[in-house]
């Protein structure tokens, strides 16, 4: 989980955290093993946009697809410069569709960090919230629950016991159940102190 708290955030401050945080997460991920041909190159991405009621043209030069980010569809997010620097480092956007915020499940995870960070809490200022919600996500990173994809297709189909547990009401699941109680307030942010 990566957060930033910020004051104010328009496009030019999240297309910069953003671009810096997947820069990040490529240099982390395996190297390609050798070149890619270009005609498979471009069935990769083009393969991904089988569908789409909304299409954006594809570079003619395109890196081995290396990431699919899912976002929010805001037209911000769909500024020719971010989604050709995106398209320049093998990352491929998919927006949700209007309307169709449960399928991104960011949604499902900021609903449980807001809910571990803030229920029952009184914070004093922005500072403070920003605080609290970087010691959630740092303690959510060392011990992360892995999200599998379970959207409605698999649950008609498979309507059993073991299919995971759903999160925040969109069509993410786990193995194991989070629940909804939260963990003592300690081991999420320091306590304020209280002065009578």
């Amino acid at each position: 989980m990566h957060l930033q708290p910020v004051s104010s955030c328009t496009n030019s401050v999240l297309h910069g955290w953003l671009k810096d945080r997947l820069a990040g997460i490529l240099a982390v991920l395996p190297a390609c093993a050798a070149p890619a041909d270009a005609v498979a190159t471009r069935a990769a991405w083009e393969a991904w946009q089988d569908g789409l009621a909304e299409r954006f043209t594809l570079p003619d030069q395109l890196p081995p697809l290396r990431m699919l980010l899912v976002w929010d569809n805001l037209t911000g997010h769909k500024t020719a410069e971010m989604v050709v620097w995106l398209c320049r480092h093998g990352i491929m956007p998919l927006y949700t569709p209007l309307g169709g915020s449960w399928l991104n499940m960011a949604e499902s995870v900021q609903r449980i960090l807001k809910r571990r960070t803030l229920d029952g809490q009184h914070p004093q200022s922005p500072k403070e919230i920003g605080t609290w919600f970087q010691q959630t996500a740092q303690a959510w990173n060392q011990q992360p629950t892995p999200f599998l994809w379970n959207g409605k297709r698999r649950q008609r189909r498979r309507r059993q016991p073991g299919d995971g547990h759903a999160i925040g009401g969109s069509a993410a699941r786990t193995e194991q159940p989070i629940s909804p109680r939260r963990r003592r307030h300690h081991e999420w942010h320091t306590p304020r102190q209280v002065t009578h």
